[in-house]
């Protein structure tokens, strides 16, 4: 942090803690999610799928607009903060919801306010910085919402424990609502932090009009984004993950605290992995990144005993934080700054519509669906180690072409 400007370091730390608070807010209701949905509601994988992927594919289509139109502004910045604002008020209404269509609308609603917030967000912190401090930057910016998810999660675990009735650690309506009430208040302070906090970076190579068109982004953009999406159809929601270890017998406290270790792994990684990437190149550590995600899916599709499950989640970590932050500062390197917003809103948006065929393939896979019986629990996780390979031999035939804003093998 040292070698950054005054004025880097203050827009790093405003827009980790901006993450770290709705982080908060979001992971100690959200995780207990697909929980909520089979234990008390009694939806099976399948629907669980279904809600996962249209309320990430919907929402991410707004993502294209919003970064095209932080580039038509030239301003970033409270476009970010409506877009948090949205999310927070939104998921208060999961207190009320009795059936799996309630939870899609307030899944939706918050997906929305994702939406409008991520590829402003993401392009004001790219502007914020120096191209040879950019994994850095997203590294730490990773590693601020990830510790906040990691202390949602503690909060989400307090609440079951203190809630158990006759030492039964089960997931009731009641605790789901309380954990619900306490999320509001972090959901709050992520708007009020941004708003105050943020300032706007002026945008110097304005056009314009910027196109919002993939069309008219730089070809090594273009290119990297189809094995992005490649990656992304083996990539199915995370609930699957959750799922996965209920029914290798794991508690809902052991399920939390499981996440819990995830998430340290991941906060603790994202910083210096991303440092990394700015000495050795971006591409390096995402396929190092996908090999880990790949040989961690296969466990899941074999893993027998709970304890493997566990390691095996924790161990997840490592992927993320090779990964998530990384490519980010990859689209910031391969696009020039007027574009950057839209390029981070397609970017965004392609791997959220992505997610709808990966969740629903994965349930399928699972569960069956209709007169198709499935697989078994197994199966999604290796299907989504082979596509993480698939992914891996197309990105190390991917070069970043000259036109690319920085030489750097990417």
């Amino acid at each position: 942090m040292q070698k950054l400007s005054k004025e880097s370091r203050r827009q790093i730390i405003v827009v980790s803690l901006t993450s770290f608070l709705a982080d908060v807010s979001s992971e100690m209701i959200f995780n207990l999610l697909p929980l909520f949905l089979a234990n008390v509601l009694g939806v099976g994988t399948g629907v669980i799928g279904l809600i996962d992927g249209i309320a990430e594919t919907t929402a991410s289509l707004l993502k294209v607009f919003s970064g095209w139109l932080s580039d038509r502004l030239g301003a970033r910045k409270w476009l970010a903060v409506s877009g948090y604002a949205l999310s927070g008020f939104s998921k208060p209404f999961l207190f009320f919801a009795g059936s799996w269509l309630a939870v899609l609308f307030v899944r939706f609603s918050d997906r929305v306010g994702k939406g409008i917030r991520t590829a402003p967000r993401d392009a004001l912190l790219a502007d914020s910085v120096e191209a040879e401090h950019r994994g850095l930057a997203f590294g730490i910016h990773r590693a601020g919402d990830t510790f906040g998810a990691a202390t949602g999660l503690v909060i989400a675990l307090l609440i079951v424990l203190a809630t158990a009735t006759g030492g039964a650690f089960i997931l009731s309506r009641e605790t789901f609502q309380t954990a619900v009430l306490v999320s509001i208040v972090p959901g709050i302070l992520a708007v009020v932090v941004l708003a105050l906090g943020a300032r706007e970076v002026v945008i110097k190579s304005k056009r314009e009009r910027p196109r919002l068109s993939l069309a008219g982004l730089p070809q090594p953009f273009r290119r990297f984004l189809p094995i992005m999406l490649l990656f992304t159809l083996g990539n199915s929601s995370d609930s699957f993950l959750i799922l996965r270890a209920q029914e290798r017998g794991l508690s809902i406290p052991g399920i939390l605290l499981m996440l819990i270790a995830f998430n340290i792994i991941y906060a603790s990684a994202a910083g210096p992995l991303g440092a990394l990437s700015d000495r050795l190149g971006r591409r390096r550590v995402i396929i190092g990144g996908w090999l880990v995600y790949g040989l961690i899916y296969l466990g899941f599709g074999f893993a027998v005993e709970t304890w493997q499950i566990v390691t095996l989640y924790a161990l997840y970590g490592l992927y993320y934080g090779a990964t998530d932050g990384v490519a980010r500062a990859l689209v910031g390197d391969l696009v020039p700054e007027a574009q950057r917003g839209t390029a981070y809103g397609v970017f965004n948006a392609a791997v959220g519509i992505a997610v709808l065929p990966a969740s629903v393939l994965a349930g399928v896979l699972w569960q069956g669906i209709g007169p198709w019986h499935g697989f078994g629990p197994g199966a999604p996780f290796i299907a989504g180690a082979v596509l993480s390979l698939a992914a891996v031999l197309m990105f190390v035939r991917w070069q970043a072409t000259p036109d690319a804003v920085t030489p750097k093998e990417a």
